[in-house]
């Protein structure tokens, strides 16, 4: 389970709004600061490690760079939920250790509700407004690449067991 305070979003936040391009000289941790600046100036400041990232729809579109959902992390976001992704945003958020859940009820999910995740069971709890939703259970395997922190890490993990 993971429980935390939501960061609300709506429809196609894209990269660029995520990873500014101004900013993408920068170190991934420099950077970082300036995420969600064209919308939200506040987020990065404010943002605390096991608050929760919500979107709807179309989350990640835009560029293939893996510079945004590198930004989230380093801000400490290890979970986003959203209605549905564009496609290499997903598998980078995944291969990079964050757990992107895809529900189709988060438009009900609003600013600083405190939602519990059961991403085992396919189950979002709304802890403010005692609802719940059903999201997509997340299988083993992608699990397992987010409990080692990343593909990199699942990898070498998995090729010391072998060795």
């Amino acid at each position: 389970m993971i429980k935390g305070k939501v960061w609300k979003y709506g429809d196609n936040i894209n990269t660029d709004i995520i990873s500014p391009p101004a900013y993408l000289e920068l170190s991934i941790k420099d950077a970082a600061q300036y995420t969600m600046a064209p919308i939200d100036p506040n987020f990065a400041k404010a943002y605390q490690i096991g608050d929760l990232f919500v979107a709807e729809h179309n989350l990640g579109s835009g560029s293939s760079r893996e510079t945004a959902p590198l930004m989230l992390k380093a801000l400490g976001v290890r979970t986003v939920i959203a209605k549905d992704f564009a496609r290499i945003f997903y598998r980078n958020c995944i291969n990079i250790g964050i757990l992107a859940i895809e529900c189709a009820s988060t438009d009900k999910i609003r600013q600083d509700d405190v939602i519990e995740v059961d991403y085992l069971n396919g189950m979002i709890y709304n802890q403010t407004t005692k609802a719940h939703y059903s999201c997509h259970k997340i299988p083993e395997h992608i699990m397992a690449i987010i409990n080692h922190g990343g593909l990199i890490q699942y990898l070498k993990d998995v090729e010391l067991k072998t060795t």
